[in-house]
């Protein structure tokens, strides 16, 4: 139902959909709540990738054990997949050709900060700002006097 909704406000709003899309998809549409818990879980899908290397604990004899977090219970849990059924997991994530990742869009753009800053607003989100750490005082090595920085110089010899 909700696939069919979701293509028809595409179609209406003059999108056009890539021929690649699936003919299944798997929405599981949970409610999360309000403000801060909704902006928690929704960040955790859309500013990292799938699973990060530090989840997988070990890949032998083909493989792959893996931990994560359950939702519901809040425990770590682990699981060992064969390495093919791993990749898929991993796979089944892959957008399809024509689909970008969400934060390249709407208010999580880069240049989106008043549009963000109106929908934290909107969902009463208090957003902590973090304070500015103060530039480090370099001193000069004779007279331990405060130096002033005039350019920075790249070393020639730098791999960057």
């Amino acid at each position: 139902m909700f696939r069919a909704r979701f293509l028809h406000a595409l179609k209406k709003a003059g999108f056009s959909v890539p021929d690649s899309l699936p003919r299944k998809w798997v929405v599981h549409c949970t409610h999360v709540g309000k403000g801060l818990p909704a902006l928690k879980y929704l960040s955790r899908y859309l500013y990292r990738g799938v699973i990060s290397e530090k989840n997988i604990v070990s890949s032998q004899g083909g493989n792959v054990t893996f931990k994560y977090v359950e939702s519901r219970t809040g425990k770590t849990r682990y699981r060992t997949l064969k390495g093919e059924d791993f990749l898929w997991f991993v796979l089944i994530h892959v957008l399809p050709k024509g689909f970008r990742r969400v934060r390249d869009y709407g208010f999580l753009h880069g240049n989106a900060k008043k549009l963000l800053s109106l929908v934290q607003m909107i969902l009463q989100v208090l957003v902590q700002s973090s304070a500015s750490r103060p530039r480090p005082i370099f001193k000069c090595p004779k007279c331990s006097a405060p130096m002033q920085i005039l350019a920075f110089r790249q070393s020639v010899f730098s791999s960057g």
